[in-house]
């Protein structure tokens, strides 16, 4: 391994490495390092805190299954709007959290006044360590960010805001002269995971003008007083660590079992009504270091949805696992293929959790169904030993749904989950169903509100965020899919962030502990008012033997897909002033080498185009313009796995791509459209460069530029 890596540049660190590749061979050959340890025997705390022990932490997924020692507490600060003081008082749901010109400045306090070019100095916190920054984020900040460490007068980094936020793992390789292939492992979309531990205090400033954009979020451990913690320093931490960065960005590429351990197979067929239970799994004390499912029915998205997922340990009155088979994995509905740390989807629909799940004496997995179709079940548990004591932690994942809400005016906040005892919040995931007739992100976005997580006693939240994909680690409600080890929207059908949507995070570093309890909500707060639509959640917790929750038990009436109904475009918000044109109402002139079909309903009340072209086939029509003036053409298509490649030309003239819309494949100023997805269907609206048009009417002409199957909701111009 140590001969591949393509790091480091320096003589110093090329030193380290030799040693560090020194001291494993030596620890192989011992048998110290002949495996990795059972995730039960954990060796003791750390003597000290160091860059390298958080970076050796970073994807210990069976460290959560353990109440950490030292302990810890996790604080986010970020932009939100300081209105928001308590439910009691008006300005709860205020807004204001990063946009600019706030009514009163998102910051812990105001440093200095904004001078005569509105430039001012505020700060963002100012707290007594020890403690570790563990995430940071922004949509987008300009300004100079200062972090200063301990008492040290000379700030560990001064520059732009956004690049220490989301992109300071870069800034600390660079300049420390190494080469590691990190790929996604720690910037991951607006937010970079690289922590940086300090022994004494913290304190960070922002100066910038308050009229610009300046949205942030910063996840903080504080250890409890008397922790030994070895302050950051850039100009040695880098390449004095660098195997421990290596590793970790390996395992959180290339994520893997805590331990192999007995592999139990698992095998069913589940008639309709009829609960399975696995036989032959082992005793404990031992812990599920993989669990393998993958599902098959006439409808595998039913079945995805409608099998219920329940893993009880020890003879739990109440399954500690309680969700849907398909979404406690991070993707419903249906099988929506990703890589994380603790969780994947193939390709094939085989479902991977890596979560580590310890119990002392037993364990029971079973699945019912409650479909009307059988569903065939094949996978593995995996179990390792696990040594059970007062540090063990069960884990627990609670899914619910509410099916058929009015968002109307005001926002609403969501329970994830009410739990009172001793644990800590591992991640979250949302699966909405979302009937927006808005075919741009710009109106049809559901997640505007903001995460709200209480711990314990304190009456104001731990955390407060700016944005429900804030939360989720992107922002501006992008319709794009992505998968990271920490977070992913592995599905958005569309058009904008109409249809069905998942969004994951995973929280390892930036757990949050709760000592005696935890509340969890999200604001549920869409653009447009939307009636019908579905927010299902989970959330995924550690607690101690004895925590009670508010978790109901699941219903067959909850473990529905609930369709999106079809329904008119509206020319509202990002569509503002639009003029609506369905294909199956437009007279569709066709070069004779190519066919239309019809399909049913869906997403818009019109009845797509199937079009089966070859390469160099083209269909026309005519579209009139009562003004003249600049237009923007959007067409809303079919992006299907089997999808062909466009091109548009108006009067001739080819249009270029200005939005993708979220596509997979193509690219802005390109005139090829390739209406593909990797894995399943999806309509997005692809938008085009403005083209100046005359009155009259023009002729759209649509080539097929690689064969396919291309299908074509409705086209939407506007003027501007």
């Amino acid at each position: 391994m140590m001969a591949t890596m393509r790091y480091p540049l320096t003589a110093r660190s090329q030193r380290m490495v030799l040693s560090v590749s020194l001291l494993l061979v030596l620890a192989f050959i011992s048998g110290v390092a002949a495996g990795p340890a059972c995730a039960g025997e954990g060796d003791p705390a750390p003597a000290m805190i160091t860059t390298g022990t958080l970076f050796d932490a970073i994807s210990d997924l069976g460290a959560l299954a353990r109440l950490d020692e030292p302990a810890y507490r996790t604080v986010q600060f970020s932009s939100y709007d300081r209105r928001s003081t308590h439910p009691d008082a008006p300005g709860w749901y205020s807004n204001a959290d990063g946009f600019g010109h706030e009514p009163v400045p998102g910051f812990a306090a105001v440093l200095r006044e904004p001078d005569e070019e509105g430039v001012g100095l505020y700060l963002i916190c100012d707290e007594a360590g020890p403690g570790a920054i563990v995430r940071g984020w922004s949509a987008a900040m300009g300004g100079t960010l200062r972090v200063y460490l301990d008492a040290h007068s000379t700030p560990v980094y001064e520059g732009d805001a956004y690049q220490f936020l989301a992109r300071r793992s870069k800034l600390f390789l660079d300049r420390a002269g190494l080469r590691i292939d990190y790929g996604d492992s720690l910037m991951q979309q607006d937010s970079d995971y690289w922590p940086i531990p300090f022994g004494e205090h913290l304190r960070i400033t922002w100066e910038g003008r308050l009229e610009e954009l300046h949205f942030y979020q910063i996840q903080v451990r504080f250890y409890q007083p008397g922790t030994a913690v070895r302050t950051f320093d850039p100009d040695h931490d880098p390449a004095e660590f660098i195997e421990s960065v290596y590793q970790a960005v390996q395992h959180l590429l290339h994520p893997a079992p805590a331990e192999s351990g007995v592999v139990v197979p698992l095998k069913a067929g589940i008639a309709p009504g009829e609960r399975w239970v696995c036989p032959d799994l082992p005793a404990g004390p031992a812990a599920v270091t993989e669990l393998r499912l993958c599902l098959e029915s006439g409808s595998r998205e039913q079945a995805l949805r409608g099998t219920l997922l329940e893993v009880s340990f020890d003879g739990a009155s109440k399954p500690q696992v309680e969700a849907p088979a398909g979404d406690f994995f991070g993707a419903g509905p249906g099988v929506h293929p990703f890589e994380s740390l603790p969780m994947s989807v193939a390709a094939d629909g085989t479902m991977t959790c890596r979560f580590v799940m310890p119990f002392e004496n037993n364990l029971e997995l079973a699945l019912t169904n409650t479909t009307s179709e059988e569903v065939t079940v094949t996978g593995s548990v995996t179990c390792c030993n696990w040594e059970w004591n007062d540090r063990s932690l069960y884990f627990r994942a609670r899914w619910r749904v509410d099916h058929g809400l009015d968002t109307g005016k005001k926002p609403i906040d969501m329970p994830f989950v009410v739990m009172l005892g001793n644990g800590r919040l591992v991640g979250a995931a949302v699966m909405v169903a979302n009937p927006s007739p808005v075919p741009t992100p710009w109106g049809s976005w559901w997640g505007e509100g903001d995460e709200k997580i209480f711990v314990d006693d304190n009456p104001e939240p731990v955390a407060f965020g700016t944005g429900s994909e804030d939360y989720f680690n992107y922002s501006w409600s992008r319709p794009d899919l992505f998968d990271h080890p920490f977070c992913g929207q592995p599905i958005n059908s569309g058009p904008g962030n109409s249809g069905y949507v998942t969004n994951y995070r995973w929280q390892v570093l930036d757990a949050i502990p709760f000592h005696c309890g935890l509340a969890f909500y999200m604001e549920l707060w869409t653009h447009a008012h939307v009636p019908g639509i579905s927010y299902g959640r989970l959330a995924y917790l550690y607690a101690r033997p004895g925590v009670f929750d508010d978790h109901r038990k699941l219903l067959a009436a909850d473990l529905i897909v609930p369709p999106i109904p079809p329904r008119a475009p509206q020319g509202i918000f990002g569509a503002a002033g639009a003029t609506f044109y369905h294909f199956d109402e437009l007279k569709l002139t066709l070069d004779g080498r190519s066919s239309l079909a019809y399909e049913e309903k869906c997403p818009s009340d019109g009845m797509p185009v199937r079009w089966e072209a070859e390469a160099g086939s083209t269909m026309s029509l005519t579209l009139p313009f009562a003004e003249e003036g600049k237009y923007r053409i959007n067409v809303v298509a079919v992006h299907r796995p089997d999808g062909g490649t466009i091109r548009l030309k108006v009067d001739g003239v080819a249009l270029k791509v200005k939005d993708l819309g979220g596509a997979e494949f193509g690219g802005r100023d390109e005139d090829a459209v390739p209406l593909r997805s990797r894995f399943v269907r999806r309509r997005l609206s692809t938008g085009f460069e403005p083209i100046e048009l005359q009155v009259g009417d023009h002729e759209l002409v649509i080539e097929c530029a690689s064969s396919g199957v291309c299908g074509f909701d409705y086209l939407w111009i506007k003027r501007g």
